[in-house]
Parts: C-alpha cells; structure tokens; sequence
C-alpha cells in the first residue's frame, strides 16, 4: 500500500533513516521480503524487513517514536490487520521479557510469523527468544513443516 511517502520500498527506507533523529542506530537491517498478507487477506502484499538498533531510548519512549513514524508515513489505526502503508513492532528489547505496559515484550507473535523469523535469521542468526530460548531458525522448521503438510518428530 502506497503512503504520502511512496511506495512501500521507499517507506521502509524512510523508516529506517528516521531512526537516527531519534538517537538510534542501524546495527543490521535485513533484506525486504515481499510477504502475503497476515490476518486480513484480501489486501496487496506487505512488503517486510527487520533492523536491528542501538539506543538509549526506554521501550516506552521508543515505541512512540515508531508509531510517531507511522503516522507521519500515512498510517491511520483502524481495523485490525487491515490496510496500512507502515507497521513498526519492537520485536526484542536486550531480552527485556514483560506484559505491561505495552509494548509487550519479545513480541508475542514471533513464533508463529515466517515474514519475521526469516529477516532475524538474515540479520541475527544466533539470537535467541527470550523466553523460549529458540533461535529463528528452530522457530520457524516447525512453520515450514506445517506449509509442507509434514510432521515433525518432537
């Protein structure tokens, strides 16, 4: 979905490149990976990636500055999974394992999203879930087995 910044390519860029005027800095930032849509399936493609930042930012303060990016790159709330030109999540903050207050920490839906795990195994190959203490890579074979319509042993 194209925002007032452009098409989603140039978004994520933009995105990206907001993180410095916040004090934050781009240790990695994975490939772009054109995905299906998740939740609500009749929309385009999303278009994903994932960084990896330094900053001395509390996980308050910082997911503001990122829904603060989302708005300024047209994202208006609305329906859940819908539509929307940009999604920032903070997946992981330095293992920080927390339900309140938001944002709720290690993101609750890493485990079960293939367009998340497979830009952490690009970027952060040796990271682990904090609470599950799973690499990327561990979390998605059992994804890529169910696609296939295999079992895995367990």
């Amino acid at each position: 979905m194209d925002g007032p910044w452009g098409p989603p390519s140039t978004i994520l860029r933009r995105a990206v490149g907001c993180l410095d005027a916040a004090g934050c800095r781009l240790i990695a930032a994975s490939a772009f990976v054109p995905t299906s849509p998740y939740g609500k399936t009749d929309q385009p493609d999303f278009l994903n990636a994932v960084a990896r930042i330094a900053t001395r930012l509390t996980p308050e303060a910082l997911l503001d500055y990122l829904q603060s990016i989302e708005r300024q790159a047209g994202r208006r709330r609305g329906e859940r999974w819908g539509p929307r030109p940009l999604d920032l999540d903070i997946l992981d903050f330095n293992g920080i394992v927390r339900e309140t207050p938001p944002p709720v920490l290690p993101h609750p839906g890493i485990p079960h999203r293939p367009f998340v795990l497979r830009p952490i195994m690009e970027i952060a190959p040796r990271w682990r879930h904090p609470v599950l203490g799973r690499t990327a890579a561990q979390m998605l074979q059992p994804l890529q087995a169910q696609a296939e319509g295999r079992v895995l042993d367990r």
